[in-house]
């Protein structure tokens, strides 16, 4: 399994998603790619944190997905 389905409370805009997101990649890497995704370039050098809803973790950029308590059905929150 190189996917997690989550869902994504995106504080910013108060929206909800559910995502798949890949397992071998950093944290760090999967907010860059959602916050130039979810916002127009002027916003891009935004710097968000992802975080675990249900445990308030706030997970470190350099984590690998894999590493970290997110599994499918994990509710996570884009500051």
């Amino acid at each position: 399994e190189n996917k997690v389905l989550v869902n994504l409370y995106v504080l910013s805009i108060g929206k909800n998603f559910e995502i798949f997101i890949p397992v071998n990649e950093k944290v760090g890497n999967i907010t860059k790619l959602l916050n130039a995704n979810l916002f127009n370039a002027v916003q891009s050098g935004k710097n968000c944190v992802l975080m675990n809803t249900e445990e308030g973790i706030c997970y470190e950029n350099n984590q690998v997905i894999r590493d970290t308590s997110i599994k499918n059905g994990t509710r996570l929150i884009l500051i």
